[in-house]
């Protein structure tokens, strides 16, 4: 009864229900209901879109050489066919080679077009050559260049000495010859199956083969697509505008009516409490109906209601409830929309009841978070794989290269059968650096020890217990105690000029009292008899060793004396002399001929410090130990030194403070010795070991493995040619039995050779030591294998196949002794004559003596293709880490396999063993199966390393505050992302949609903890946002790709003012190139049919740090250009002082950094980079642009000799280059030079009316149509008021298309120079985020870099000025010394007082009697600003102040005058600015500018304030109306012809030919 009863009840509810719907829906269909007007934004880049497949092939070239050309081969077999075909085929081909996850990440990659900018590089870098005419696909051999597949064997041959071609890091060259000295490349489209590519493709792929040629892949477009490539990875903000004064532009807008159709799924999926995506799924039949109701709700909440305080209290824990009670992806897409459309969404939410479990939760999570992570309330985390996200910076091209980088190791951890929690626990070993403090042993009679802080008794008076190493200090702090606990050893050659500077620091140190004990290791001639008087060196440390024994043992006066010969010496080589002069003058009566003669009583150690040097194998000099840990090169540098000591001691001190609390150490224990006795203390470092650099071999992958004398070997990839090698390899051990044994090395080297032989023998004789080791040989002979020549290979290959390990280490041992070998060799014995005692030499003999050697060709094929050695070079392989190619003379000795074995397992060899114990893969019985995994294990773990340790949330609930989404597919393996997020963040607008994308992308688990911030006070979001990144890419009903990705902003509120702000990556320049309306003031009630926003990414930003040697500082006012070889000089920057930053833009191609022709190439050399795509010590700096990510560089420079007392900026009258060419000045007038036949000038430009009369550089920046129309006002009073020639400097980054249009015609008409400077926000500097502040920075922040260097002086004029005076004037004025004249506020309109706060609080008593000035006119002299580093001044107090967001309320005027005591201000004469809200109107009268201030009072509107106050204000305005209403009809009537004659043109059938 009760069932029939709820059922009922249910039928009748669900009746109601819909006939609720259809009153509703009768409502509506009586309403009118229009379509929202969308805001529509995109971004494209300045380049063509390229074919999907050769996007393809560069993620494929990423992954795998071998893949990426056995993809090209493949797109032979590609034909014409539509977009989407050639996308699903092209993903088809690529299929083979990728494993599911990276498919997901190649689909994704495409979407982004994320290897566009790498294709373009290789483009540009062929325009560059330049290109013959009329051929789709050339070579280029040594600088001859054919079109003809035949023609390419004659040119390979007639080479002789012509240089081959520039290389570069990026370039695909085919597998095997890469050593091959003849170069060919081959530029052309392989995606186009007409072109000649694939016949080029043909005829080189052979000749590689045959090891004639180094083929080397280019991609080039003969005929770009005219589409641009439209991009993603950016988010696009509308935030709500203050209405406060009115600054919009009443000028009527002639729309067009090319905009975007509304799309369904852009739009809100919830409306007032209902969900029409479930309404849709429920009631399909009803989905029109369902649209046109939810336009009828939204049509009632797209105003904007003010929320109350109180409503505000807990609105962001009602938005964590609400995207909580909704599930998987839709609480995902709620989150997005909430955090997204919070202004219009606040209503709703404030309806929210919030659950007591989710508040209990979320208060208990956040204290755990607090304590864990220091993560508070309202704070942001991201992790992936337990690696931490930077939330700021990070983006989608970013995440790529992460989740790539990710995917692989997932990967092969899930091809090795590492599955579930094991592949967390493998997933999660970090991998140590390779120098992991590894130490030389410094107890060695070569060192002199200047010092002994247990027994000098200038330490006296310091405490002498080893407990005072428990004593709490200050952080930073060194413990000062009578223990030589940290032995700083300096080895050198006294004689070099490096040592001067060592000398120097042993000295500074030791005059300090620094607690460190100092050695010196003199590297010097050796020989016993040497006489002082022809050895310069000898001399000095004979001198050396007098003034520190027999003068008092006075370190001190030793050290200076080592100094003062260098002095002495003034640049040029020590001589004898110059130490016998040095050493007489201080040291007056002593006998110099006995001290640095024959017989001299002062060689005490000097002949042990060569050997010394030569037994640690450190490389160069001079070397500097800390407890016999070597300093790195750059650690070495004088600006770096004592930090790097000082840090070093910090970093020991609690090893030592461990050792002292357990009792290892006490009072009577001799410190160094046991120091020296630790595991990682080494008697020799060898910097080939410990370089870092090593390639790694790939080892993962599960690939059927060939037979290594199979004819199959030689046309397996890579990755299979290494899976056989591991099947077929025998190994060396020192005991029989099988274990596991973590350290797999393979001797790489030809045994034809005494070098080859050596370095098998080291290693064999290392296994006696240990048996964590194996050792396998590769043969990689000098010349083709034979029988005779490889006798040694085939034996030892022999003995291994048919004999027991310790048989065939004993029996190879045998026959690497020399003397043994050239025995063979002579005829006196053969193989058979080592036999050793028990071998079953019949089986020998039978294998031995076979005529079989493709084993030894199939090694040496191995080498070439996989490990990229050329025939007869030497390596080791050790895990898969590759170290080599040795040098031909190069020892690599017992000691350095032993090291070889404590760096892989420290670094972690030594950790996965241990881990793989514990999984189920390690219970495999076969010991040599485990240490296979092991070895493969390690490589690839190795393969990715993490400078950071992975982390995870512990202690946390997840029940009923956490969003958690299982991954697709849960037998493959998955990215695990952990994210922390308050919805009513910037951060969850951006990450909201990017964790949404990847979700639905990637197989990925996903938890999201909410962490709202409670107790708001105002509203926590005041913008919309949209973020543009898309799953994959989209096609048409037609199958032609679609536009690309867009910001759609649908169902804004129509009476609300916004302003549009693009939030591009940080390596972006972006810039508006098409829209009709005012992006800074938009409001839809004033828009027909809505808003169409593009964009365009102008250049890639190229960004660096520079610093002079040896002082290590900036060098202020250095100039660097860049280009191309062909062109290169295409833009030029300035360095700045703070960080020695600068910046430059660029495009994708091989860009040529160089110093700027000029001062700065005349004064200063560069002596080395990092981060280029070049040599670091080549004069020629080569960076390759090929990615939408950041790129830095770093360079170092040093002044040229008989330079060093100039400066760049010390001669005021110099002659510097103009600035040609564009840099952060770059004028746009050349790229619209066709709209008005000039260059950023005019033809009708003023010419100078005497001799000496300079251009008058005026500065302004204007952000919307309003400020822009009153910039070309103010522009128009400076030109009728001004005799000399003008040139303004507008900043680019904020100016509408509209006025970039219409500037080159105004200053046509005018005559007047023009350039539009562009500067990125530096990343390093404090972000504002509002587009007012970010303008208001770059009107102060950047004055010393934004101009070029003959910008003497320039004058900034805010853009709603009126001048009525001859700037002239302004710029003659003597600032009396100060960088810059600003005008003080007025104070005669007394009706203001109580708005002029500078008169009391805080800036009364900081100015202390001065002015407070206005920033709306300044001059500049630019040549003080930059010698007293103003810039750099200010830029460092607005970093210290930018932090507090209560600072610098109005950052371009409170920051100058916040800094008048520093950086010291002229007071301009108050005629120089009138503004009528603070001055009277007596003083109207003799007011050289005014300016239209906003009224706090009145709050009158702009453009009404500018017809009542300034009487011609009118007239300029009508002057520049005229001037665009003829351009206007110019221009339309120019289009109207162009249409009339194509009509009027016959038309060609494309249906048929002509014959």
């Amino acid at each position: 009864m009760t069932l029939k009863i709820a059922t009922n009840m249910a039928t009748s509810m669900k009746s109601m229900m819909l006939s609720y719907l259809y009153l509703l829906f009768m409502l509506v269909q009586c309403h009118a209901a229009g379509r929202s007007k969308p805001i529509t934004t995109s971004l494209d880049a300045k380049w063509g879109t390229h074919s999907v497949a050769l996007e393809i092939a560069e993620f494929l070239a990423e992954k795998n050489n071998d893949d990426f050309w056995g993809y090209v081969f493949t797109l032979r077999h590609l034909t014409d066919m539509s977009d989407q075909a050639i996308y699903n085929q092209s993903l088809q081909f690529a299929s083979k080679y990728l494993s599911p996850t990276e498919q997901n990440l190649l689909i994704l990659s495409l979407a982004m077009h994320s290897y566009s900018p790498k294709i373009e590089m290789y483009n540009q870098i062929a325009l560059d050559l330049p290109p013959p005419a009329d051929c789709d696909s050339f070579v280029d051999i040594h600088g001859e260049i054919t079109c003809n597949p035949d023609e390419v064997p004659k040119l390979i041959k007639s080479v002789s000495d012509r240089p081959p071609p520039s290389m570069y890091k990026v370039d695909h060259h085919y597998p095997g010859s890469n050593n091959n000295p003849i170069v060919a490349i081959l530029y052309g489209d392989v995606s186009k199956w007409k072109t000649d590519a694939h016949s080029f493709h043909k005829v080189l792929m052979h000749l590689a083969r045959d090891g004639k040629i180094n083929y080397v892949l280019r991609h080039y477009i003969m005929d770009p697509n005219p589409k641009k490539v439209r991009l993603s990875g950016y988010g696009v903000e509308l935030a709500i505008k203050s209405t406060e004064y009115k600054a919009v532009d009443d000028t009527d807008v002639k729309e067009g009516s090319n905009q975007e159709q509304q799309q369904e799924e852009d739009l809100a999926d919830e409306v007032q409490g209902f969900v029409f995506s479930k309404l849709k799924q429920q009631h399909p039949d009803l989905a029109e109906n369902l649209n046109e109701w939810r336009n009828f709700l939204l049509e009632s909440t797209t105003k904007i209601t003010p929320l109350k305080v109180w409503q505000l209290q807990n609105i962001a824990f009602q938005s964590a409830q609400r995207i909580l009670s909704s599930s998987g992806h839709d609480a995902l897409r709620m989150m997005r929309d909430i955090s997204q459309n919070f202004p219009l969404m606040a209503r709703t939410v404030v309806k929210t009841q919030v659950d007591d479990k989710v508040r209990r939760e979320i208060r208990s999570n956040q204290k755990t978070l607090q304590m864990q992570y220091g993560i508070g309330p309202g704070d942001s985390l991201i992790m992936i794989d337990g690696l931490m996200i930077d939330t700021d910076v990070a983006d989608p091209y970013m995440m790529l290269d992460l989740l790539r980088s990710e995917g692989k190791l997932l990967q092969g951890l899930y091809q090795l059968g590492v599955k579930g929690e094991d592949l967390n626990k493998l997933l999660r070993i970090q991998v140590e650096s390779n120098e992991g403090d590894f130490a030389v042993d410094v107890r060695d009679q070569s060192v002199m020890f200047i010092n002994d802080l247990e027994m000098d008794s200038r330490y006296q008076h310091w405490p002498s217990s080893i407990q005072e190493m428990l004593r709490p200090v200050f952080p930073g702090m060194m413990r000062y105690m009578r223990k030589n606990i940290f032995h700083l050893v300096f080895m050198l050659d006294p004689t070099t000029p490096d040592s001067d500077m060592m000398f120097q620091l042993a000295e500074m140190f030791y005059t300090n009292e620094a607690p460190v004990r100092i050695g010196i290791v003199f590297v010097v001639n050796e020989e016993a008899d040497v006489d002082g008087h022809e050895d310069a060196g000898v001399a000095m440390v004979r001198a050396f060793n007098f003034a520190l024994q027999d003068d008092g043992g006075d370190a001190a006066k030793a050290l200076d004396l080592l100094i003062k010969i260098h002095n002495n010496a003034d640049g040029n080589p020590i001589t004898v002399d110059n130490v016998i002069d040095t050493f007489e003058k201080m040291f007056k009566g002593e006998d110099i001929q006995d001290i640095i003669g024959l017989g001299s009583d002062y060689d005490e150690k000097r002949p042990h410090g060569a050997a010394f040097f030569e037994k640690t194998a450190l490389g160069s000099l001079p070397q500097v130990m800390l407890n016999g840990v070597p300093f790195t090169k750059q650690e070495l540098e004088p600006d770096n030194f004592e930090e790097t000591v000082v840090s070093s001691i910090m970093q020991n001190t609690p090893e030592i403070q461990r050792a002292v609390y357990q009792g290892k150490i006490n009072d009577r224990t001799d410190i160094l010795e046991w120091l020296m006795d630790k595991p990682r203390v080494m008697p020799r470092l060898n910097p080939r070991v410990l370089s870092g650099d090593n390639q790694i071999v790939e080892f993962a992958g599960q690939l059927d493995a060939k037979e290594l004398n199979s004819t199959d070997f030689s046309t397996l990839s890579s990755t299979g040619m290494t899976a056989s090698m591991i099947q077929n390899i025998k190994y060396l051990t020192k005991r029989e039995e099988s274990t596991l044994r973590p350290v797999t090395e393979w001797i790489v080297c030809d045994l034809a050779t005494k070098p080859g032989r050596q370095l098998l023998h080291e290693a064999v004789k290392n296994l006696k030591s240990s048996n964590d080791v194996r050792v396998g040989v590769i043969h990689n002979p000098s010349s083709a294998p034979n029988k005779e020549a490889h006798w040694l290979a085939r034996a030892a290959y022999a003995v291994q196949e048919t004999q027991t390990r310790n048989f065939a280490k004993n029996f190879i041992s045998k026959l690497l002794k020399e003397s043994n070998y050239q025995s063979i060799v002579s005829g006196k014995s053969k193989v058979q004559d080592y036999e050793v005692n028990g071998m079953n030499m019949g089986k020998f003999n039978k294998l031995f003596k076979s005529d079989d050697i493709s084993i030894v060709e199939s090694h040496q094929l191995f080498s070439g293709r996989v490990l990229g050695l050329s025939p007869g070079q030497r390596a080791i392989v050790a895990n898969g880490r590759i170290f080599g190619p040795l040098g031909d003379e190069e020892k690599f000795i017992g000691q350095d396999f032993t090291l070889v074995e404590k760096l892989i397992l420290a670094t972690s060899a030594g950790d996965v063993t241990e881990r793989v114990k514990t999984t189920k893969v390690g219970k495999i019985g076969d010991k040599d199966e485990l240490t296979n995994l092991v070895m493969k294990l390690d490589a690839l773990v190795a393969a990715s390393p993490r400078s950071e340790n992975r982390r995870e949330l512990s202690h946390v609930e997840e029940t009923h505050s956490v969003l958690i989404l299982e991954p697709r597919s849960p037998e493959e393996p998955s990215f695990e992302i952990v994210a922390v997020l308050d919805p009513l963040t910037r951060d969850c607008q951006k990450w909201s949609h990017i964790l949404l994308v990847l979700s639905q992308s990637l197989n990925v688990k996903l938890k999201v903890f909410m962490n709202p911030k409670d107790k708001a006070s105002e509203m926590p979001l005041k913008s919309f946002y949209r973020y543009v990144f898309e799953p994959e890419m989209t096609f048409r009903v037609d199958s032609s790709s679609t536009a690309g990705p867009s910001a759609k902003f649908y169902d804004m509120p129509p009476d609300t003012l916004l302003t549009m702000n693009l939030l591009t990556p940080e390596s972006w320049l972006v810039e508006a190139v098409r829209s009709i309306y005012d992006l800074d003031n938009i409001k839809l009630v004033d828009v027909e049919t809505g808003i169409q926003a593009e964009y365009e990414l102008e250049n890639l930003l190229l960004e660096g740090h520079c610093f002079e040697l040896p002082s290590g500082s900036p060098p202020r006012g250095l100039q660097f250009t860049l280009g191309t070889q062909n062109q290169p000089v295409m833009v030029d920057t300035i360095v700045m002082a703070n960080l020695g930053y600068f910046q430059l833009k660029a495009t994708p191609g091989a860009m040529l950094l160089r110093l700027r022709q000029g001062r700065s190439a005349d004064i200063y050399d560069i002596s080395s980079h990092d981060g280029t795509d070049s040599s670091a010590n080549s004069e020629d700096i080569i960076v390759i642009m090929d990615s939408f990510k950041a790129k830095i560089v770093k360079v170092k420079v040093n002044k040229k000799p008989g330079k060093e007392e100039e400066g760049l900026l010390s001669e005021p009258d110099e002659a510097v280059p103009k600035a040609g060419g564009g840099g952060i000045w770059d004028s746009i007038s050349s790229s619209i030079s066709s709209l008005t036949g000039g260059s950023g000038a005019s033809k009708k430009q003023k010419e100078p009316s005497s001799e000496g009369e300079e251009t008058l550089n005026i500065f302004s920046i204007a952000s919307g149509h309003l400020y822009e129309r009153f910039l070309r006002i103010m522009m128009l009073s400076v030109l009728k008021n001004t005799k000399s020639p003008v040139k303004f400097w507008f900043v680019k980054n904020f100016l509408s298309p509209t006025f970039k249009d219409f500037i080159p015609h105004m200053a046509e008409e005018y005559g007047f120079e023009y350039e539009l400077v562009q500067y990125k926000w530096p990343r390093w500097l404090h972000q504002q985020t509002e587009k007012q502040r970010m303008i208001w920075g770059y009107k102060i922040l950047f004055l010393d870099v934004l101009f070029p260097l003959d910008v003497k002086k320039i004058i900034f004029v805010d853009a709603d000025q009126i001048v009525r005076a001859d700037l002239q004037e302004l710029a003659d004025l003597d600032l009396n010394g100060a960088p810059y004249g600003y005008t003080p506020f007025c104070e005669s309109r007394r009706e203001m007082d109580g708005f002029r706060f500078w008169k009391s609080g805080y800036w009364a008593s900081h100015l202390a009697g001065r002015k407070y000035h206005i920033s709306a006119l300044y001059v500049v002299d630019l040549l003080k600003f930059r010698k007293i580093a103003a810039g750099d001044r200010l830029r460092g107090q607005y970093q210290a102040l930018s932090q507090d967001p209560n600072s610098l309320a109005n950052l371009d005027q409170d920051l100058p005058n916040n800094m008048i005591h520093q950086v010291s201000i002229k007071s301009l004469p108050q005629e120089w600015l009138w503004c009528e809200t603070w001055c009277s109107d007596g003083e109207k009268r003799s007011a050289k500018t005014i300016d239209l201030c906003n009224n706090p009072l009145t709050k009158e509107p702009k453009l009404t304030a500018a017809v009542r106050i300034v009487s011609e204000w009118g007239d300029y305005d009508n002057e520049v109306k005229r001037l665009q209403e003829k351009l206007y009809k110019e221009r339309n009537q120019g289009e109207e012809e162009e249409v009339q004659e194509e009509e009027a043109s016959p038309k060609k059938d494309d249906d048929h030919t002509e014959l």
